[in-house]
Parts: structure tokens; C-alpha cells; sequence
């Protein structure tokens, strides 16, 4: 079966992307930098295979889960030691050792988390070209995982990061459904202290390999490219350029709905089942008392919904991806404190004078149909105060 091999360069790229693509989550990008640097001073210089997956080879789903501001300053003997673990626990249940991971979302640190469990695993370990949504998601039923059928979410292993084993925290959970076990991992993952390695939905001989056709593919290699394209740009690209870059890479259809706002307003909040909670105010000047178009946006680790103070509709919904790009530094970033203090000073409570434009790429035909994500993502609107209609597919 073709794929690629991918090293240092093609998984900065990737972080780079997956920073636009992530609809706000995913993980800090900051982060995800200094994650890397770490991989690159260790020495490793290496490629892991990266392909679409091939019904034969028992596979997992693998992300770090919880608040993005809990797990902020990830390092990667942090990460390491998550993986390490939480693989370690969902073997030992399940008696099957793993060949290959994929990705749960796309976003700067869960798109990295497979490939840094290959690029560890001295050749253990190869990454399926996928995830479950073409995006970040708040919660796992917000996945095509979550919307099939034949392939069930647990055993589900979560671990928490220390290296001495007799320190490891862990849990295996058992629940039929994907909500049932966003409901029992919330409150283990705020014991473990905000965040934690999570591996589920297994793939196997057991249940016939039934990743298969439960996936979106190729979006690590859409996220590459479009990193790619930011990171070799000798100037950062214009709203305009990443849009239609967008829609090239992904076959998706995009919009800038605002260019060159400024964040002049950040509340967030971390709930007790780990995840951020916030209202993004962007201004079209940098000082409130000054613009003349006010926009809100809506987040849940991810961003879920935007609202123009001109409008009576909404200028986004969610499962629609709610994407960040600055023309400032010619990145994408996320919900995270520590990206959002590049474009926002919590100290002084005013914008950095950094400009933020925001991209509307419409949600993945397949994420979309698969069973309940709509409803699910309705559920969380409901609970932000919105109770209107969704977007259509």
C-alpha cells in the first residue's frame, strides 16, 4: 500500500496547518513548536510511514484529552510518557498490540500525538492519513468514530504522564456508546489534573478491523501542505491567498468572514470536565471605543459559533470549521492562553495590535452524515444559547 514518509520537516508543517484547519483546538501551536524543538534536540531524524489504512493491521485512535489550558507547557517526555502508558493499558486490555494510531481531530498537538508515538516507537508504529472530523471537536461523539456503528469506543485506556511506574495513574472504561464515555473520561481526566493520553476505539481481527471506512482521510497530508505553504512564504500570505489555498488542499468550500480584526476581549473558563469555555471579542480596530463592527465568538476548547453585532443570523456554526489566521505572523493558532497572548494581552485586557482574520470552511460531507454528530453539535450550541437551525450539509 502507498503512503509517505514523514520527518522533522513534514510534521512542523503539519502543526503549522493543522493550526488554520483546528477551528481554534486541538492544542496549543505554541506548544506544538516547542514540542518539536524538543524531538529535534533529542537527535531524532527519522520518518514514519503515514498511509490509509489497510483493514489488517490492529489500530487505536490516540489523542492527549482535556483543557488546552491545563495542559499548557506540554513538553515531550509529558507527551512521551502519556502515549507510553496509555498504549501500555489499552494492549493489556485488549490482548492486541498495536501496528498503527490515528489521529482523533485535527489540531496542532492532536495531529502530532500519532506521529510522535511511530516516530518513538523504532519502527513499532505507522499513522493512519486520517482522523475523525476534518477539524478539532469538543467532544468525542463529534466524530465520524462516534458515528458508526461497527466500530465501539472501548475498551478506552487513559494515563496520566509520570515515568515512574509506580506514580502512573490510568483507567480502563466500558460504556456503549461514544457520549457515555466523554461523560466517564471528563471527570477521570480532571482527576489525572486536566488533561490525559487517551486511546480507544480499538481496530482488530475482533471486530473486523472496523476503522475501515470510519475515518476521513488524507487530512494530515491536507494539513502538511497547507503548512507548507505558510511555513516557505517569504511573507505571510494574505486572507485571501489561505482561503483559496484551503479550498484547493482540502476540497472544501471557505470564507473569510472577517479580515484583519483585532481579539480586543477574552473570557475563559475551565469546567469540571476539563475542557475551556470562552467568548473571543474581535473588533475592527484595535481599541474597542474605536471600531464600528463588533464580532463574538463562541468557544468550547473549540470555536463553535460567531455572532456580528450587525447581524441577526449568525456568521458561523459549528460543525462548520471557525478557523484563525493572522496576516501579522502567517499562522493559524488556537483557544489556548498561550497562543491567544501573541494577539491579545490578558495583563492590559487590550489587543497586541496583531490583525486576526477568521475562515469558514464548510464541515466534511462525511462528518456531517455520520450518525448523531449534527445532534451532538446541536446539544452543545443548546447549552451556549443557541437553539436556531444548523447548517446544512
Amino acid at each position: 500500500m502507498s503512503g509517505f514518509e514523514y520527518g522533522m520537516t513534514d510534521f512542523q508543517a503539519i502543526a503549522a496547518g493543522a493550526a488554520v484547519l483546528a477551528s481554534g483546538g486541538g492544542g496549543s501551536y505554541q506548544d506544538a513548536l516547542a514540542i518539536l524543538q524538543q524531538l529535534a534536540d533529542s537527535g531524532w531524524t527519522g520518518a514514519v510511514k503515514v498511509q490509509a489504512y489497510d483493514g489488517a493491521t490492529n489500530s487505536c485512535v490516540l489523542a492527549i484529552m482535556g483543557s488546552p489550558d491545563a495542559a499548557d507547557g506540554l513538553t515531550l517526555s509529558s507527551i512521551t510518557n502519556a502515549i507510553h502508558n496509555t498504549v501500555a493499558v489499552l494492549e493489556a486490555s485488549t490482548g492486541c498490540p498495536l501496528g498503527c494510531v490515528i489521529p482523533v481531530e485535527i489540531g496542532p498537538i492532536n495531529s502530532l500525538v500519532p506521529l510522535i508515538a511511530a516516530a518513538l516507537s523504532k519502527g513499532k508504529l505507522w499513522v493512519v492519513n486520517g482522523d475523525g472530523a476534518g477539524r478539532a471537536v469538543p467532544e468525542l461523539p463529534q466524530t465520524t468514530f462516534g458515528g458508526s456503528t461497527a466500530l465501539a469506543p472501548c475498551p478506552c485506556a487513559l494515563a496520566s504522564d509520570e515515568a515512574v511506574a509506580s506514580e502512573i495513574e490510568s483507567a480502563v472504561l466500558n460504556a456503549s456508546t461514544a457520549a457515555k464515555v466523554e461523560t466517564l473520561a471528563g471527570g477521570v481526566v480532571a482527576g489525572f489534573g486536566g488533561y490525559s493520553g487517551i486511546a480507544l476505539w480499538p481496530s482488530h481481527a475482533g471486530n473486523g478491523y472496523a476503522l475501515s471506512g470510519n475515518y476521513i482521510a488524507n487530512t494530515l497530508t491536507q494539513a502538511r501542505d497547507l503548512g507548507l505553504l505558510l511555513l516557505k512564504s517569504a511573507k505571510p500570505l494574505s486572507t485571501a491567498e489561505v482561503v483559496l489555498a484551503v479550498e484547493r488542499i482540502t476540497g472544501r468550500s471557505a470564507q473569510a468572514i472577517v479580515t484583519n480584526f483585532y481579539i480586543t476581549a477574552v473570557t475563559q473558563s475551565t469546567s469540571g470536565a476539563s475542557l475551556d469555555s470562552g467568548i473571543i471579542r474581535l473588533d475592527n480596530a484595535p481599541v474597542q471605543s474605536e471600531s464600528t463592527q463588533t464580532h463574538y465568538l463562541y468557544n468550547l476548547n473549540e470555536n463553535l459559533i460567531m455572532y456580528s453585532t450587525a447581524s441577526a443570523v449568525p456568521d458561523a456554526i459549528a460543525p462548520d470549521s471557525i478557523c484563525y489566521y493572522s496576516e501579522s505572523t502567517g499562522r493559524g493558532f488556537s483557544n489556548a492562553s498561550d497562543d491567544l497572548s501573541i494577539y491579545f494581552n490578558a495583563a492590559t485586557g487590550q489587543s497586541t495590535g496583531k490583525a486576526v482574520s477568521i475562515i469558514r470552511v464548510k464541515t466534511s460531507p462525511q462528518l456531517y452524515n455520520a450518525a448523531g454528530v449534527v445532534a451532538s453539535f446541536a446539544d452543545l450550541l443548546r447549552n451556549i444559547g443557541y437553539a436556531g437551525a444548523m447548517p446544512s450539509a
